[in-house]
């Protein structure tokens, strides 16, 4: 028997005041009219006295259980599923027979939920608090300078032609990262709200990556590092946008020679057919990134602290336009590191029919 149905409650509450009710008649006629049960009236009176107040003892209760109890349950069920559903996903669920189970199993997975919330939001504090602050970090370092500039000259350094044509070359340079600090977040914000609309043809993935590679070939070789892109046995051709891709794969070979090793140091270029897909790996023999912080290197602002000591270059929102753009193509970028021994980057990208 379910103690939680209001039958079942009603049915063991009127089962016991009867049975009280039946013991107490026994005793008090027994003791009173000590041969009323000779007689069968006595019985009859029993029987029917007994199942009249079992039958009003069992409305009585249900009645109350079911219009003043479970009706209010009912009202906290509602309410419950109605914040986790929404008014509009969905109608509300009638568990009549279960109740009692119903509103349990909402609570509990209404906990979970909010827990797993919770520990969302702390998440995300951690991640504002610590983007502001990296915000605050790339802005304040040129504009201190352009500050500092523009003082130098207020002051009579504009007269003195020896550093007034210098501090503002040096102040145009801060503006210019400044603006490209500017330009790169909104380029993410359009990644992210989907505002940025890509322009989706069919291209040769290996010879757009021999171009960038050729762009980049002299900033290699004053690092001292080889880019090198394996020729594929055939034609490989994806769908995509191929600026954005083009984009992709400069910020991470460009990445791979900013933190490469600075003797025999390689950079490699790889393609695999994944049947529908082509995955593109990028690989490097440079300084590695931790295993605790490969989580972060897809955020914005974030630069690891061995690619901090390695070089002050570099505003850290790179690759996470990689990730959105990859990302608007449906498809995914991973990353795998050791430290000391290297990196590797791979995404993926859809084959052209």
């Amino acid at each position: 028997m379910k103690l939680y149905d209001a039958r079942n409650l009603a049915f063991l509450n009127s089962a016991i005041i009867t049975s009280v009710y039946i013991i107490l008649f026994i005793l008090s006629v027994g003791i009173i009219f000590s041969r009323a049960f000779d007689h069968v009236y006595t019985f009859l009176a029993l029987g029917v006295s007994a199942a009249a107040l079992f039958l009003i003892s069992f409305f009585i209760f249900r009645y109350t259980l079911e219009k003043f109890i479970y009706s209010k349950i009912r009202l906290i069920y509602k309410s419950i599923h109605s914040v986790k559903v929404g008014k509009k996903d969905r109608p509300l669920a009638r568990p009549d027979n279960n109740l009692i189970d119903h509103v349990q199993a909402e609570v509990e997975n209404w906990e979970t939920e909010k827990q797993h919330e919770i520990e969302q939001l702390k998440r995300l504090e951690v991640y504002r608090r610590d983007f502001i602050g990296n915000v605050s970090h790339e802005l304040k370092t040129p504009l201190f300078n352009i500050q500092g500039y523009v003082s130098t000259l207020l002051d009579g350094g504009l007269e003195d032609p020896a550093i007034n044509r210098e501090y503002l070359k040096r102040t145009e340079k801060s503006i210019e990262r400044l603006v490209r600090i500017i330009a790169d977040l909104d380029e993410i914000s359009q990644l992210e709200s989907g505002q940025m609309k890509l322009n989706i043809t069919r291209f040769d993935l290996p010879a757009l990556t021999r171009e960038v590679a050729e762009f980049l070939e002299m900033k290699a070789h004053k690092n001292e590092i080889r880019i090198t892109v394996n020729d594929p046995e055939k034609l490989i051709m994806v769908e995509g946008d191929r600026e954005r891709i083009r984009q992709v794969i400069t910020n991470i070979i460009d990445n791979s020679i900013r933190y490469g090793k600075r003797e025999n140091g390689k950079t490699k270029v790889t393609f695999y057919d994944m049947d529908e897909h082509i995955l593109t790996e990028i690989t490097d023999n440079g300084i590695g990134i931790d295993a605790s912080e490969l989580p972060r290197v897809f955020e914005r602002f974030y630069r690891t602290d061995r690619g901090r000591a390695a070089t002050k270059k570099g505003k850290g929102l790179g690759l996470a336009i990689v990730k959105h753009i990859i990302e608007a193509h449906r498809q995914t970028i991973n990353v795998r590191s050791t430290t000391g021994v290297g990196t590797t980057f791979g995404f993926t990208l859809k084959k052209a029919k």
